[in-house]
């Protein structure tokens, strides 16, 4: 089976996909991502990622209920698959395993 690879944005919205455990959609993602890691992101940022890690099959959505607050509109809700988990898992796995071939010396702040 060939891997397809994520990229570092991606990976993250995955990671607050399953963060926020079924109640992921766009705005969430958004306002939950700038708030963990401060970074300011767009909402057409997130959601596209967001349909792109659909087709790459690590996320699904189906449509919540309406709300009151959205106007009666009905919110695109995404949770992890089940391949999206494995890849998760990958990561976390190989990004353990490159952090322990770090010599000790290369982490020392030199005195520049």
């Amino acid at each position: 089976m060939r891997r397809t690879y994520l990229g570092e944005f991606e990976e993250v919205v995955l990671l607050m996909v399953a963060i926020l455990d079924g109640e992921a959609y766009g705005a969430t993602v958004s306002q939950e991502l700038e708030e963990h890691t401060g970074r300011l992101v767009t909402f057409g940022t997130v959601h596209n990622t967001l349909i792109r890690l659909e087709e790459k099959g690590f996320v699904q959505s189906e449509l919540g209920g309406a709300t009151a607050e959205r106007g009666g509109r009905r919110k695109r809700l995404f949770k992890v698959t089940a391949l999206g988990s494995r890849a998760l898992q990958d990561i976390q796995q190989l990004r353990n395993q490159l952090w322990q071939l770090i010599p000790p010396s290369a982490l020392k702040v030199s005195g520049l």
